[in-house]
């Protein structure tokens, strides 16, 4: 048996509920991880509330960390003994062991520790397909990217530092933005005191940015649009203020020939080569010193209900994760 955190209802935090689940043995293709920690993220919200519907009841939770203790037949990449870690679906990382496929599983490193582990899996990848497999970034391009002192934005101000790339990042206090370039953009814009597109085109004088990268939504969108020069490519990957509201495809023309995409990182994923491929440059990244690791909150696991209303009310900066 493992404690689970799981849903039987979608609706608030208040609708965890903390469960004894059988685990059972891996069959082929699968894999029985017992975790040591687990990162929190706003899809886990997004399945919690029904925006990303699930069957019910269901268990909550996409990344962690921690040894695997048996494989099913097929399985090769994986030992039982082993360090690892993934983000992946089906939703389940929020338990104290689980049996789930094996393709998205990914080798640990032994020097990356299992809480460092546990809160870059799902937002490190997200950065590295956002800057290397959606569009072909290059030295010198410039990105606005949106909640820059959160999980995902402080590792892509690293990242986007160790490439060249120049980030412009948004914020919502002084304090954030002053962690956003200390962890690599070269600057960040508190979208509560400032007008972000008019300090965007400042910035670049009056230019725009090649790359907007857009996690907040519907807060953000339409504006950020008006942030892009012409040619330029909209990455909108998640919804944390709302989802976008349907968008013309004459607004893009109009606005200098605009690229879009709606792109989510299970698609990346579900290559099990690319999945593998998309960690062992992260693990790279964390190894070289590019990337460090910023865990802003540790929560235990019976404690998922206040993480998570910590992480709507966004008092969380960096990664978040739970710890078994």
């Amino acid at each position: 048996m493992a404690r689970t955190i799981i849903i039987e209802e979608f609706g608030g935090p208040e609708n965890l509920k903390l469960v004894d689940r059988e685990v059972g043995a891996p069959g082929p293709g699968e894999v029985r991880i017992a975790h040591v920690a687990c990162g929190l993220n706003f899809i886990d919200v997004y399945q919690r509330t029904g925006l990303y519907p699930l069957d019910l009841p269901h268990a909550l939770g996409m990344e962690a960390s921690g040894i695997v203790e048996a494989v099913g037949d097929g399985v090769t990449h994986l030992q039982p003994g082993q360090k690892a870690a993934y983000a992946a679906t089906p939703p389940g990382a929020y338990s104290e062991a689980r049996v789930m496929p094996a393709a998205q599983v990914c080798p640990l490193p032994d020097d990356i520790p299992f809480e460092d582990a546990a809160s870059i899996m799902l937002q490190g990848m997200t950065v590295e397909y956002l800057f290397h497999r959606v569009w072909p970034l290059k030295k010198g391009d410039t990105v606005l990217f949106h909640a820059a002192a959160g999980g995902v934005g402080l590792l892509a101000c690293q990242w986007a530092r160790s490439e060249g790339i120049t980030l412009i990042g948004t914020a919502g206090t002084d304090e954030k933005c002053k962690m956003a370039v200390d962890n690599g953009a070269s600057a960040c814009i508190n979208y509560r005191t400032e007008d972000f597109v008019e300090e965007v085109k400042k910035l670049t004088d009056d230019k725009g940015v090649d790359v907007v990268m857009d996690g907040v939504g519907k807060d953000t969108f339409d504006r950020s649009l008006d942030c892009l020069k012409p040619l330029g490519m909209m990455m909108s990957f998640g919804n944390a203020s709302g989802p976008v509201e349907p968008v013309s495809l004459l607004t893009l023309a109009q606005k200098g020939s605009l690229k879009l995409t709606r792109t989510t990182l299970f698609t990346f994923l579900a290559d099990h080569e690319r999945c593998q491929e998309m960690a062992k440059h992260l693990f790279s990244k964390v190894q070289s010193g590019d990337v460090k690791v910023n865990i802003g909150q540790t929560w235990k696991l019976e404690d998922i209900a206040e993480a998570h209303r910590a992480l709507e009310a966004r008092e969380t900066t960096g990664s978040t994760i739970l710890t078994l």
